[in-house]
């Protein structure tokens, strides 16, 4: 499989981690039609070129991740930071917020003290149904059949 490059109106193709080196790399699921709705959305609000992204189909997450089971992020979104932490489910979107200034307004919201278990099963809820969700009946491989 290759690198998949997504069009993003006024933002051209997502930038990945070979044209961002400096950048927090992003990986989601590329199957999934709401999660590539919402990192195209990222990618727009990312006027500060801060973010790169990789679908975790792509056989470079395996290669410069291998940490990161393919399991793992059929069930999450992660955020690889520039340090290398990285950032899990709902702890990656409230990462997210403090990286770009669009997602601001939900910091505090996102920040609140002990908030993060009922932030990550909230998270879960959409994650699981992410396919069903969006729609899709089809399914090109094998990775629609862990949520369905």
């Amino acid at each position: 499989m290759t690198t998949q490059t997504l069009k993003t109106p006024n933002a051209g193709p997502l930038a990945t981690p070979l044209e961002r080196p400096a950048a927090d790399v992003v990986i989601y699921d590329g199957h999934c039609r709401i999660c590539t709705a919402q990192i195209k959305r990222l990618a727009r609000w990312d006027g500060g070129a801060r973010l790169a992204y990789l679908s975790l189909h792509d056989p470079q997450v395996a290669a410069r991740y291998p940490d990161l089971s393919f399991d793992m992020l059929m069930q999450n979104m992660v955020v690889v930071d520039r340090h290398g932490n990285r950032h899990i489910g709902a702890a990656a979107i409230r990462y997210l917020s403090r990286r770009l200034p669009r997602l601001w307004l939900l910091a505090p919201l996102l920040h609140i003290p002990f908030s993060l278990p009922l932030w990550q099963w909230c998270y879960r809820q959409v994650a699981d149904r992410r396919y069903r969700l969006g729609g899709q009946e089809a399914c090109t491989d094998d990775a629609c059949k862990l949520h369905r």
